[in-house]
Parts: structure tokens; C-alpha cells; sequence
């Protein structure tokens, strides 16, 4: 019996054990199955998630992101506590003493779905086996997913630390509104860093892994309230908080910025301008899109955030004025269905869905509720209704004149319906009193058709500091500072005479002023000056300060065309310049990125100065991957320097130009702003140069100006181009804009002389002969030029230089030319920035052949 027992327990005993075996042998094989061809687990140690990079201005503000996931990387030791414990209590409550899966977990999840025959199946994975899962394995809902799960969530666990897995997971995960990560959904939902989320911030967002669009804080309100608190509990339940906090933030609402209780962390930045935006287009060239927008880094911009809003308030303001004078009215930006208007909530929604530009400073999107016999009744984006409702008035229509479909115009309005209709989008903006400030009404605007482009820069360092390419950049993002094509005009005529100066010229060298006629393959050119008179031989000073085209071109036939586009190509005006006599007056077209850059150089004292919007760029640990200033700064290693001495900055530039020619030009254009085609418009506190430019038929008008430290240039013109109308001139039109951009730029970075170069002597000559003067000569005839030694200029005139055409008889010998507000001739008077009045010329044809400036 008892053998008989034994055997029994025997067979029992053989037969676990076989089981056992054959058990492991399977489970073994099932190992070795799935674990062939798994995914390296240790690439997660340099694992690297998109991340977004931001911009900086030149003030460390964050003024723009680009990302292709939102998702802000934050380390372990940055992560607070009460986050991390947050998101344990909500996804894995045994996170700290597991080995990467919870067979707990696992068991309950089995017996639960059992007993409810499958229907009430809950995941049991692990943070970690959730890292495994976005990481390295794909979504599918299957036993050979989750075994393979398992398998590497065990490995991870021998590879990084509890911290860095908590790190991976809370910088990956998925919470909902394009955010991923932690930090960044702190940011989306309530506007902070994780530092300072309160508790119940941080168990909502604790609560989103599961079902981020389950627990929408507005559309699933009280769900989310219910998850939220479930988080609390369990928090409470694991030690992390105490009862009293716990009851207190269950208590609490749920305010986010979805529900309009928080500011959103876009409205705290700018909107996006064309300065950044050009950044992204750079750097995405530089690197690649998909590295930028991942990449995570830090570019610490240039841009000068004060200055840039003015100098998108100096464009702006110019070109609207010119197109309130043309008084067409050109229809509303956007339309809505008179039906969705019926009451405010209504109209408020569809306007928000309206197309229409809203990064204008000042201007509001406005719809038309009504139209009535002489007002127009309008509901305004972010402005709330009062009692009698908002109008525009019929006195603020009278202007403009409506602008049919068949192009033609019709009567001028007289009352708001001849230009407005019900549904109507619009732009408005507060009329205020200039005495007192007090609001007078609404206004209509409308984004002008013409176009234009700001830029200013650091002429020592190349930094640019404000950059408009549009009048909004939200209506065209076609960023014409750097994008757009355009003939220079007269603007180009200051590198004819650097080169004509380099070539052995000096600044009293005698050009005649007489009529030309050049032989082309389209017939005879035959260049005028704008004034459509001729004042025989002039110095060369007065060739630039009064743009004279006939002395430009006489001067660049004598040089040679050819050095005349070696020094264009030198300066960076153009990568190959055609060597045609009428480019000689700007007719080739460039950028005003690349003539900004360029005037640069005479400003410097003409050292060659590469344009940048960016300074630095750091990559996402901090490590700068590129700088653009590399002059030495010797000095800056030294513990102290004596009392009033700066750093000795050493550059190691390439020179483009004689520091003497330099001057010599910046001299002449400072005649330009004192006497010539720019005194009407620009008169800075401070000693200035600058260059107009008024192309062929007006079609581009161009200012390009600088003082000891900053150089900054505007055109204007139509996208297609077209006149821009009689009177039109860069003096005129771009000359205002520089004006105000450089008074609030002088007054945060100040100004001074320009320097004078050594091996050069100054001597007094008379600027309308160009004779040497007696020592001690004083008058409005006289300039002091620099000359370089051994160069001093002899008395009477030393030479003439005709460009092989020759003066005729009736020409006066050294007259004083045009001497008045912008060139001579024929003229109109026009309204200045500052409420002066002055003449600009008007006779401004060439004849057939387009060639390039007037003046």
C-alpha cells in the first residue's frame, strides 16, 4: 500500500516537474520568439524628441516657436516632485518598485476581464512599458505586442535609471492641443511652467494620458472635474499629498485658458513677423526644415523688438497715407452671411472665423450689422458693444470713391452704404484727439495695395535690427526686404562714383553736365536729368547731391563698366552685375537686404560687413553652434581694464574700399540729406548720409541712409509694377520713413561724427566750380574735402571729364544748377512728414528705354 502510495506521489511528482519543465522550456521559447528582432533598448539613452525651437529678440524675449510637435524638453532634475508623483498615482502606482512590468497589475487586469466576460478590460501597463510601447513598438492591440512589451520594459529597467525612464515618458506623451510633453501642455492649458502649476493643475494634466479628447477642461467639463479628482485621491491614497490639500483642490475649479480663464501663452508674444519668419526660411535652408522644427534650438535673433515696432509703424504709416490719397475704396477683406448675424454671440463667432489680417497695430476686424441712411452700424473683434452700438459715420467715407468690378471708379461716397453692405469684413481703427487723446469715432482702413520694405542695421557688426518686408505680414508674407527684385534707381549711383574715387577721381573732378545719346540695339537712348535741364560742368559732389543722370553716366562711360560692376559685385549689390551703361543708373534689379548691406561699408569706413539676423544659435543642450561675430576681443580675457578704457575689439575684416574713399562718399551723400534730393524729408539731430532713388515712370522710389552706426533703407512699389504717379520720389515717399525709424533709433543708441580716416588732409573748395579755395574760406559755397595726401588738389580746374560726348556751346560753364528742395525743373507741392510744404519735380521722362534712376 505504501509502495503503492509512493509510486502515485511519484508520478504526481515526475509529472509537475515535467510540466514545470516543458512550462519553462515553452515560456522560454516564447522569449526567444519574440524577443528576436526587437528594437536596440539602448538607443533611449541618447534619445533626443522633437522639440521645439524658439526665437529670441535681442532683448532675450521669446518672440516665435517653430515646431513640428510642441513639445518643450525638460530634464529629470527640472521636473518638480509633485509632477512626477502626480503622474505615478494617475498611470502607475508602483512605478518605484516594479522591474518594468507589474504582474499585480497584470493579475487584476486578467480577473477583472473574466469576470466581466470581456467586457471591462483595463490596461495594466506600465509607465515604463508605455515608454517601450511610443518609443520603440508600435499601438497594436495584441498578445505578441505586449509580450514583446514586457520583454524590453524589463531590459530598459536594467539600463537607465527610474528617473531618466520618468523623463522620457513625461516628455513624450501625448496630452492633447498639439502639445506633448509636460511642459509644454503646463503651457497650453494654463499659461506656466511646471514650477508653477498648482496641485490641481497638475493632477488634471495628470489625468489627460488616458483620453486627452475624453477630458476636454471646456467640452467634457465635468468629466474631466471627475478624472482630475481620481488623480487627487490616489495621490492622497499613496502619501504624496494630505487629505486637506487633497479636498482643498477637489474644491477647486477648473480654470485653463481653453475656457478664456488664463491669457494663452501666444498672446503674450508678438505675433509673427516677416523678421523671424525670414530666420525660419534661413535656417531651415541652412540645416533642413525637418531639423529646424525638431531640432529644439535657441536663436537668440537680432532684431530689436522697441525698433522693429517702429520701423512696421514708419512703413506702414507711409504707405497708407499714399493710398488714402489715390481715394479708391477696394471692397471689405472678407464677407459673412447676413443670417449668422443676428445677434451678438452670433456675429462674434463668424468674425472670428473671418479672413483678415490682424497683426496691424491699432487696427481691429470689424463686420457691417447694418447699414442706415447715412452710418453703418458695426460689431468690432474684441471691442464690447455699448448702449448705442458702433458706427462709421458718413464724414469718414467722403475720401474714397468705390472700386467697381469692370476696374472702372464710381461717385464718390457720401454716406457709409455707398461703400459698405451688410455682412462686410473690414478693418477699423480709433480716431482720437490730437489735443487730449480722446476717442472722436471709428474709422474705416484698408490694407494698401502697394507695397514696400524697412530694413536697419549695425554698420560695425552687421546685425540687423528691424527688417518690415510688407505692410502686414499676415496679409503677404512675401517678404520683400529680402525676396524682392527691385531696380535701385538712383540709390545705385553712390558705386559709381566709389569706384570713379578708387580709380584716381577726386571728390572736385569736373563731369559735364550735358545731353547724351547712346546707340542700342532698341533704338537711341537719350538719358535725361529729372529736371529735363542741363547745367554744363559740375564736381562731382554735386553729381550726387543732385542726382544728375547725364554726369553719372558720363562718368561711368569714362571709368569703364566693367570696374563699375566689380565694385557692385564687391559690395554685394549684385553676384554679377551686366556691364551696360544703363546700370550705371540702378536698372538692374537687386534687393534692399543687399543695398542695406552694402551702404554698410561706406558707413564703416569700408570693411566688409556680412548682414545677419541671427547672432547666436544653441542647440538643445546648450551648446552654441554658431556665433557670428568672430572679431577678437583681446581685452575681454583680462581681469580688469584701467578706469574710461573699453575692450580693444580687433577686426580681422576684409577691406573693400579705401577708408578715404569711404569718407569721401559719405561726405557727398551727407550733402544728399543737407541740400540735395533727401533735405525736404530727412533732418536727424545728428550728422547723416544717404542716397535717394526714383526709378523709371516712378515705379520704385528708394531711400537708403546712415549715421556713424546705423544704416537703414526703404523702397516702395507695387508687387506688379506700375507708376507710382506723378510727384512720386524716394525723397518724398521713403525719405519720411527713414526719418522716424532713425529719431527713436539715435535716441537708444545714439550717434556721432563720422570718423576721419588717417593719410588724408582736408582742404576748402568751392562746390559749385570745384575749385581750391584760400585757406580760411567761408560760405554756403564752400566744402572742406578730404583728399589723401599727396593727392591735394591744385588751383583753377585740373581737368574735364566728358565721357567721349561732347558739350555743346549753349551749355553755362559752372552755374549753380538746381538749387532747391529735390532737383530743379517743373514741380508740384506736396505736404512733408512734418507739415511742411515742398516742391518735388515732376518731369521725370526718359523717353522709350527704361533705364533704371532719376533721382
Amino acid at each position: 500500500m505504501m509502495r503503492f502510495i509512493i509510486g502515485v506521489f511519484g508520478a504526481i511528482f515526475s509529472a509537475v516537474t515535467l510540466g514545470l519543465v516543458f512550462s519553462a522550456l515553452g515560456i522560454g521559447g516564447l522569449i526567444f520568439l519574440y524577443s528576436r528582432g526587437l528594437p536596440d533598448h539602448e538607443t533611449l539613452a541618447n534619445y533626443a524628441p522633437p522639440t521645439i525651437s524658439r526665437i529670441y529678440s535681442r532683448q532675450g524675449m521669446i518672440v516665435d516657436e517653430f515646431a513640428s510637435e510642441r513639445r518643450l524638453f525638460t530634464p529629470a532634475e527640472e521636473i518638480p516632485d509633485l509632477v512626477a508623483f502626480a503622474f505615478v498615482s494617475a498611470e502607475d502606482r508602483n512605478f518605484y518598485n516594479h522591474a518594468g512590468y507589474d504582474p499585480r497589475a497584470i493579475a487584476a487586469a486578467f480577473v477583472e476581464a473574466v469576470r466581466s466576460r470581456g467586457r471591462d478590460v483595463r490596461g495594466a501597463s506600465t509607465i515604463t512599458q508605455q515608454v517601450m510601447k511610443n518609443f520603440l513598438l508600435d499601438g497594436s492591440r495584441t498578445v505578441e505586442r505586449k509580450v514583446r512589451e514586457i520583454i524590453l520594459a524589463a531590459r530598459i529597467e536594467r539600463t537607465l535609471s527610474k528617473d531618466r525612464i520618468l523623463e522620457l515618458y513625461l516628455n513624450e506623451i501625448f496630452l492633447g492641443q498639439n502639445s506633448y510633453g509636460v511642459t509644454a501642455a503646463a503651457q497650453t492649458y494654463f499659461n506656466a511652467t511646471l514650477e508653477d502649476l498648482t496641485l490641481e493643475q497638475v493632477a488634471y494634466l495628470a489625468a489627460l494620458p488616458q483620453a486627452p479628447s475624453r477630458f476636454h477642461p471646456v467640452d467634457d467639463y465635468e468629466r474631466a472635474i471627475t478624472r482630475r479628482n481620481y488623480v487627487l485621491r490616489e495621490m492622497h491614497e499613496n502619501g504624496y499629498i494630505t487629505e486637506e490639500e487633497m479636498e482643498t483642490a477637489q474644491a477647486a475649479p477648473l480654470e485653463t485658458v481653453q475656457g478664456g480663464h488664463i491669457e494663452a501663452f501666444r498672446f503674450t508674444r508678438p505675433p509673427r513677423n516677416y523678421f523671424t519668419d525670414e530666420i525660419r526660411r534661413q535656417l531651415s535652408a541652412e540645416y533642413g526644415a525637418d531639423e529646424f522644427f525638431s531640432g529644439g534650438y535657441a536663436v537668440r535673433s537680432t532684431m530689436d523688438e522697441s525698433l522693429q515696432e517702429v520701423a512696421e509703424m514708419s512703413l506702414r504709416r507711409a504707405l497708407e497715407r499714399y493710398d488714402r490719397n489715390l481715394g479708391v475704396w477696394r471692397g471689405p477683406t472678407d464677407t459673412i452671411d447676413p443670417a449668422r448675424l443676428s445677434d451678438e454671440a452670433s456675429w462674434r463667432a463668424a468674425l472670428a472665423e473671418a479672413e483678415i489680417p490682424r497683426d496691424i497695430d491699432g487696427w481691429f476686424a470689424a463686420v457691417v450689422l447694418e447699414v442706415g441712411d447715412s452710418s453703418a452700424r458695426i460689431g468690432i473683434e474684441g471691442v464690447e458693444e455699448d448702449e448705442d452700438g458702433h458706427f462709421i459715420p458718413a464724414n469718414d467715407v467722403t475720401w474714397a470713391r468705390p472700386l467697381r468690378e469692370d476696374g472702372s471708379r464710381g461717385n464718390t461716397a457720401r454716406v457709409a452704404g455707398d461703400l459698405l453692405s451688410v455682412g462686410d469684413v473690414v478693418h477699423v481703427r480709433r480716431m482720437t484727439s490730437d489735443s487730449d487723446g480722446s476717442f472722436l469715432r471709428w474709422t474705416l482702413r484698408q490694407v494698401p495695395e502697394v507695397q514696400g520694405a524697412f530694413m536697419a542695421m549695425d554698420v560695425h557688426t552687421g546685425r540687423v535690427l528691424a527688417m518690415q518686408g510688407g505692410f502686414s505680414y499676415q496679409a503677404s508674407s512675401f517678404n520683400r526686404a529680402t525676396q524682392a527684385t527691385r531696380q535701385p534707381g538712383s540709390s545705385f549711383k553712390p558705386f559709381v562714383y566709389a569706384a570713379a574715387l578708387d580709380s584716381g577721381y577726386s571728390p572736385n573732378t569736373i563731369v559735364i553736365d550735358a545731353p547724351i545719346e547712346v546707340a542700342t540695339g532698341e533704338g537711341i537712348w537719350r538719358p535725361q536729368n529729372a529736371s529735363n535741364q542741363f547745367y554744363g560742368p559740375s564736381p562731382l559732389r554735386t553729381g550726387i547731391e543732385r542726382s544728375r543722370n547725364l554726369m553719372t553716366v558720363r562718368l561711368a562711360q569714362d571709368v569703364g563698366m566693367e570696374t563699375i560692376a566689380r565694385y557692385a559685385e564687391r559690395f554685394g549689390v549684385y553676384d554679377d552685375m551686366q556691364p551696360f551703361l544703363a546700370n550705371s543708373l540702378g536698372s538692374q534689379e537687386t534687393t534692399l537686404f543687399r543695398m542695406v548691406a552694402a551702404y554698410a561699408m561706406f558707413a564703416n569706413g569700408g570693411e566688409r560687413v556680412e548682414p545677419t539676423l541671427v547672432d547666436r544659435i544653441q542647440n538643445r543642450y546648450g551648446e552654441t553652434v554658431y556665433r557670428h561675430d568672430q572679431r577678437l576681443c583681446p581685452d575681454c580675457e583680462l581681469a580688469s581694464l584701467e578706469e574710461g578704457l573699453a575692450p580693444r575689439i580687433v577686426s580681422t575684416r576684409e577691406r573693400v574700399i579705401d577708408p578715404i574713399t569711404a569718407y569721401q562718399l559719405t561726405s557727398m551723400m551727407r550733402g544728399v540729406v543737407q541740400r540735395g534730393t533727401a533735405s525736404g524729408t530727412v533732418n536727424l539731430p545728428v550728422p547723416t548720409a544717404g542716397k535717394t532713388g526714383t526709378t523709371n515712370d516712378a515705379r520704385d522710389v528708394w531711400f537708403v541712409g546712415f549715421t556713424s552706426n546705423i544704416v537703414a533703407g526703404c523702397y516702395i512699389g507695387y508687387d506688379q509694377p506700375e507708376s507710382l504717379g506723378r510727384g512720386a520720389s524716394g525723397g518724398g515717399m521713403c525719405g519720411p520713413v527713414f526719418q522716424r525709424f532713425m529719431l527713436e533709433a539715435i535716441e537708444e543708441y545714439g550717434s556721432g561724427d563720422f570718423p576721419v580716416p588717417e593719410g588724408g588732409q582736408f582742404y576748402p573748395i568751392d562746390r559749385f566750380s570745384g575749385a581750391r579755395l584760400p585757406d580760411g574760406s567761408r560760405g554756403d559755397h564752400v566744402v572742406f574735402e578730404l583728399f589723401r595726401e599727396g593727392e591735394e588738389p591744385y588751383g583753377g580746374i585740373l581737368s574735364i571729364i566728358d565721357g567721349g560726348w561732347a558739350m555743346s556751346s549753349d551749355i553755362p560753364m559752372f552755374g549753380r544748377g538746381d538749387e532747391g528742395n529735390g532737383g530743379g525743373g517743373a514741380g508740384i507741392i506736396v505736404e512733408t512728414s512734418d507739415g511742411d510744404r515742398a516742391r518735388v519735380p515732376t518731369a521725370t521722362g526718359f523717353g522709350t528705354l527704361s533705364s533704371g534712376g532719376l533721382y
